[in-house]
């Protein structure tokens, strides 16, 4: 990963993404989301923490010590769907991102593997990223990657797995705590009805501007 053309700069914003190789689905029920979720939140500390089977054992003796642990990166937004997933993060160490990446990649491949009898890659590549380089392009690029799952064409069953999937939850609920650091977005509106407002206005702009966009090509998964 030292060759990336996007340098990770400790407390930079950076819009990071994959899907399944062959555009393959990387979830495909409830237990693989919980799973990579689960992932997300127990691999993102500064000491490594083996398998996550051995965390759990643990965390039930001795209680979680994830959230007292130093973690590699902030998630400020977030969503995962049937064979994709967008993260915006925030390296907090030097190559918090890059080493974050790496456990929950090799994590989750070898859970899917596992599962399903297969073997061989299961995402497509190194993870993508692109450095977010104005207020106004995090603020849209949130409204993008919390409504993600509004914008692809799913069947019911997969729109029902993945609809919850995503940070908007916590940015418009009423969740006093959650996973992402949202005040570098929530500050800057009167309150959540407001910033609720400004993504659904925005994702709209998106949608209806994205053919052409060249910048959104570079990240719009379908």
């Amino acid at each position: 990963m030292a060759n990336r053309k996007t340098p990770f700069v400790i407390g930079e914003f950076y819009h990071i993404y994959n899907r399944g190789v062959d555009k393959r689905n990387i979830f495909s029920d409830e237990q693989d989301v919980d799973r990579f979720m689960q992932s997300m939140d127990v691999f993102n500390v500064l000491e490594p923490i083996g398998s996550i089977y051995e965390k759990t054992f643990e965390d039930k003796r001795f209680g979680s010590k994830a959230s007292k642990s130093e973690k590699l990166v902030n998630f400020i937004a977030y969503c995962l769907n049937p064979n994709h997933y967008h993260f915006i993060l925030e390296p907090l160490v030097d190559r918090g991102i890059e080493k974050f990446m790496q456990r929950l990649g090799t994590g989750d491949t070898k859970y899917f593997n596992n599962k399903y009898k297969r073997s061989g890659a299961l995402f497509q590549g190194k993870f993508k990223s692109i450095h977010i380089n104005s207020n106004e392009y995090l603020l849209h690029l949130s409204a993008y990657v919390n409504l993600n799952w509004r914008v692809h064409q799913l069947g019911r069953s997969m729109s029902k797995l993945v609809k919850s999937r995503s940070s908007w939850g916590e940015y418009t609920g009423d969740e006093r705590k959650g996973f992402c650091e949202k005040g570098i977005i929530l500050e800057q509106f009167k309150n959540k009805a407001d910033y609720k407002t400004f993504a659904q206005d925005s994702l709209e702009s998106i949608l209806e501007r994205k053919a052409d966009l060249k910048e959104m090509g570079r990240y719009l998964l379908e």
